[in-house]
């Protein structure tokens, strides 16, 4: 029997292996950038063609190579970042492995041109599919430039896998931003199709943010600067107002490199605790600066899941951090020891307490449980007589009364909602009430239902909306005055990837070039309103739904659009807007869950009622 197992030539363990680190064209945008960095340049230069998979190149002028490095850099593990194993604990650099540019050359085709300032002729170098096929010297300027060509061009099921232009754009604006944050100082470029979408002049790290980020941030930052023995952390955090429904603008640094951490987000999460509701997320760009033997960065091939030696401590430093930062800039919340003079004028401290009082006081059982032992966790046994009626209260309704039976046929689903939709039709003597300007108190049959405003017309917007994608688009009212919208990049890469649907959806908006975009048309049914905003919002929440895979694009844009146009919760309505409200819901189908999947009303039934009362 012959032997099984065989060694892989070197083309197909190179392409087994840049898997790994080449997952996208964005992946190599990271690389590519990071070995900039390394070389010490100070103008780098992104060129991309067709979101990277026609053509992807990187020009630096820092140091460059000599012929011999430029040749070697293409082999796997081949690197000038570290000699022997102690120096991976010691690690500076944003590179180390060496197997970036052998990765590259093994799913694409690649050009190299590099030259060192002391030398008079640079090295031009073709690889294909692992193989050099043309080395021979060139003029060049100092430096180094990469073009990868047609990636993926020798492993078509992986380039199938590729979104489309522009999804696989934003995931290199993004990897583009987290590199060009780290490195305020260098000059930064990014061009897509010939068009130049970032021009990033060196400056300060704030200046750098507002430029990624956009200009909304410029005021609304605040410093963080802290220094130990240990290790230092410094950046920007947001003021609350400027949290989102995502957590898009948040960025780890640990020494100068990118990293995802729920640990540490958590922290910074926990020093915002009193300031910001459960579903909203701060800005943070913050930066940790500790000695390389107490982090490993050689956890993942992406090196962005590190490990801390003492994460406790990190932890807990960044909490603090955060938290010294809101406190300095008066944004934490303070308590007031002052006595209200009102409180003085109270019966309870104005008028002496008499003996009767006091007998009276301490017989009682919150006296006893303070003063007496073993009474502090002593609970009295009730009367039985309020709780008489607890097994009717939990007694399950009638089968027949439930919405949905799972066993039962479709028709019959069918009918018991179309019999509920009977029940709860209105008419001109139908009684309806605002409750706490968030609900609306709606009578029915032995019934009265309790209506969420907004999770209502979220329903109605939506259904409206996705009747309006499928069908004849919506009309589209001109604006007298065009308003010009300003983005940061990546939210504009997202924004001219909607365009279409937008549009569809009754939005005329058309680029204006440098991230901007003029709102030429409106809705014609939508009422005055702020274009920005409502734009602002939209993205937020169609980025908010980017999770769910199983959401089509049109489905996450819809959903967004239907959330933002919907009336919020504590806006009073006339008795008319109800009407129509309450009237559009039933008509809607479904009718009893908003898009989220939340209930659109409850209802509550007199025997129920009843016998919570015990009657």
């Amino acid at each position: 029997m012959s032997d099984k197992i065989l060694l892989l030539p070197d083309n197909i363990a190179n392409q087994i292996a840049a898997g790994e680190v080449i997952q996208r064209p964005a992946s190599a945008v990271k690389e590519l950038l990071e070995n900039a960095v390394d070389a010490g340049a100070t103008a780098v230069q992104l060129i991309v063609v067709d979101a990277g998979k026609t053509l992807l190149q990187v020009i630096d002028n820092g140091s460059g190579m000599s012929e011999t490095d430029a040749r070697m850099c293409f082999e796997r593990h081949a690197t000038s970042k570290i000699r022997n194993i102690d120096d991976l604990f010691h690690i500076h650099t944003m590179g180390f492995r060496g197997e970036a540019l052998a990765s590259i050359a093994a799913v694409a085709q690649v050009e190299l041109k590099t030259k060192r300032p002391e030398d008079e002729a640079g090295t031009y170098i073709e690889v294909e599919n692992s193989v050099v096929v043309t080395q021979e010297p060139v003029a060049s300027p100092d430096g180094t430039s990469i073009a990868m060509k047609n990636l993926f061009f020798n492993v078509p099921a992986r380039r199938n896998f590729l979104k489309s232009n522009a999804a696989e754009m934003r995931h290199i604006v993004e990897e583009f931003t987290r590199v060009t944050m780290a490195f305020p100082h260098i000059l930064f470029t990014l061009t897509s199709n010939g068009q130049q979408l970032m021009h990033l002049e060196p400056g300060s790290l704030k200046q750098r943010i507002v430029q990624l980020l956009g200009s909304s941030y410029n005021a609304k930052m605040v410093s963080v600067a802290e220094q130990t023995d240990y290790m230092n952390i410094h950046g920007f955090t947001g003021k609350p107002e400027t949290a989102k429904k995502t957590r898009g603008d948040q960025y780890f640094f640990v020494n100068n490199r990118f990293i995802k951490s729920a640990y540490l987000n958590h922290a910074v999460m926990s020093a915002y605790q009193e300031l910001l509701p459960a579903d909203s997320f701060p800005m943070y760009v913050l930066f940790i600066d500790l000695d390389p033997t107490q982090v490993d960065v050689n956890v993942h091939p992406t090196k962005q899941e590190i490990k801390f030696e003492d994460e406790k401590i990190v932890y807990a430093f960044v909490q603090a951090a955060v938290k010294h930062a809101l406190a300095q800039f008066s944004i934490t919340p303070t308590l007031d020891f002052d006595l209200d003079a009102s409180i003085q004028q109270l019966p309870s401290v104005s008028q002496p307490f008499t003996s009767d009082q006091q007998q009276k006081a301490s017989g009682s059982s919150l006296y006893q449980g303070f003063t007496q032992k073993h009474q502090a966790h002593f609970i009295e046994k009730p009367s039985g007589q309020e709780l008489k009626s607890w097994r009717d209260f939990y007694e399950p309704l009638p089968k027949e009364e439930a919405l949905f039976d799972y066993e039962k046929t479709a028709q019959q689903q069918h009918l018991a909602i179309q019999n509920k939709r009977n029940r709860f039709e209105i008419d001109g003597d139908t009684e309806l009430t605002q409750v706490w300007n968030t609900y609306i108190m709606m009578p029915a049959d032995q019934s009265f239902l309790l209506i969420n405003q907004q999770a209502a017309h979220e329903r109605v917007l939506y259904t409206q909306m996705k009747q309006a994608a499928a069908g004849t688009p919506v009309i589209i009212q001109k604006s007298m005055f065009p308003v010009t919208l300003e983005l940061s990049p990546s939210d504009a890469v997202l924004l001219a990837e909607l365009l279409p649907d937008l549009r569809m959806l009754g939005y005329e908006i058309e680029p204006f070039g440098n991230n901007s975009f003029v709102v030429q048309g409106t809705p014609a049914d939508l009422e005055d309103t702020d274009e920005k905003h409502l734009i602002d919002f939209t993205l937020e929440q169609y980025k908010h739904f980017s999770s769910d895979i199983r959401v089509s694009n049109r489905e996450k844009l819809i959903r967004s659009l239907a959330r933002q146009r919907a009336v919020k919760n504590g806006n009073r309505l006339t008795d008319r807007e109800m009407r129509q409200l309450v009237t559009d819901l039933f008509r809607c189908e479904p009718f009893n869950t908003a898009p989220d999947g939340n209930p659109t009303y409850l209802e509550f039934k007199q025997d129920q009622i009843e016998k919570m009362f015990g009657r």
